[in-house]
């Protein structure tokens, strides 16, 4: 596999992000390598962009094992009905576990868009 090759400056944010947060984030436009064992949905209150007011919103929480390719202890927590959408098709079964998703976050705004790759993971015994 080609390795992408970074500017030293996101070298060092994603070196200091690995030490400091047990969640993962994506980047605009910097591809991430995820494999997930397990999810849940929880309930957050927000504070809508619109009116200022809180609201009530579903979020799904995924436990990540690996993180580009390196043994993690993470969760992944994604609130976008759009890049729930993407992964939804895993979640039967755990299908998830099986595979390896890399995912790009393309756009902003409401034109925020996800692209997902998932790679099927070789078998081992």
């Amino acid at each position: 596999m080609a390795k992408i090759m970074e500017t030293p400056t996101l070298r060092f944010y994603r070196m200091a992000t690995n030490l400091l947060s047990n969640y993962t984030r994506l980047l605009p436009g910097v591809p991430k390598r995820l494999h997930f064992t397990d999810d849940y949905k929880v309930v957050r209150t927000v504070t809508d962009r619109d009116t200022g007011k809180p609201k009530e919103i579903e979020s799904r929480i995924y436990w990540v094992d690996e993180e580009d390719g390196e043994p993690v202890s993470r969760t992944f927590s994604i609130m976008s009905q759009k890049l729930d959408a993407h992964l939804e098709p895993f979640r039967k079964d755990k299908l998830y576990n099986r595979y390896d998703f890399i995912i790009t976050e393309m756009g902003a705004g409401f034109y925020k868009d996800w692209n997902v790759q998932p790679i099927l993971r070789p078998e081992t015994d």
